[in-house]
């Protein structure tokens, strides 16, 4: 095992680029989907930069979009690697949106893509370990252990969780379906 170690600011990135009508959905903002590529760049230079190797997206945890991002923005990613395992890591990011003209930001979303380290021939590789100098760093780090404790107690659960019979599911007026059987 590799004893070396980094501070999260060692991973530190920051992209920002000015959004363009081309980036739109149908509804003339930007597209989620084209802020996510944007999101997995950052997330990939980050790991990068913090381990030395390649990395690959593992998973990608709570994209939640609380505000639109609207054409003539500039959005701004900031990343950093909040948490590291053997030879993966999770990279948090924090998306802003700022109208140039006004200088108003508003945060658009926050982000953990774990990231994993791979070597010259695809391999896992090991990570260095996590020198945390903040107590904002020692803060996001216990969040990144209760995602991955909750992510474990998820999987467990869909092994185990029963939501009643089929007679109970379609008799009840909680859910909004319709069961059509040929």
């Amino acid at each position: 095992m590799d004893n070396t170690f980094k501070t999260v600011s060692s991973s530190h990135i920051t992209i920002s680029e000015l959004m363009l009508p081309s980036h739109t959905n149908f509804s003339g903002k930007i597209h989620g989907g084209y802020i996510l590529s944007l999101m997995d760049q950052i997330a990939f230079a980050c790991a990068s930069k913090f381990s030395g190797n390649y990395c690959v997206t593992a998973s990608v945890d709570t994209v939640n979009f609380l505000k639109p991002i609207e054409v003539g923005e500039l959005v701004t990613m900031k990343a950093s690697v909040n948490y590291v395992g053997k030879s993966s890591m999770i990279v948090g990011i924090r998306v802003e949106a700022e109208n140039i003209q006004t200088g108003v930001i508003k945060h658009c979303n926050s982000s953990y893509f774990t990231m994993v380290s791979k070597d010259k021939v695809g391999n896992n590789s090991p990570v260095p370990g996590l020198i945390l100098t903040t107590l904002k760093e020692v803060s996001r780090f216990q969040n990144c252990l209760r995602q991955i404790e909750m992510k474990r107690l998820r999987e467990e659960q869909k092994s185990i969780a029963t939501f009643g019979s089929i007679d109970t599911i379609l008799n009840s007026k909680k859910y909004n379906i319709k069961v059509e059987l040929q």
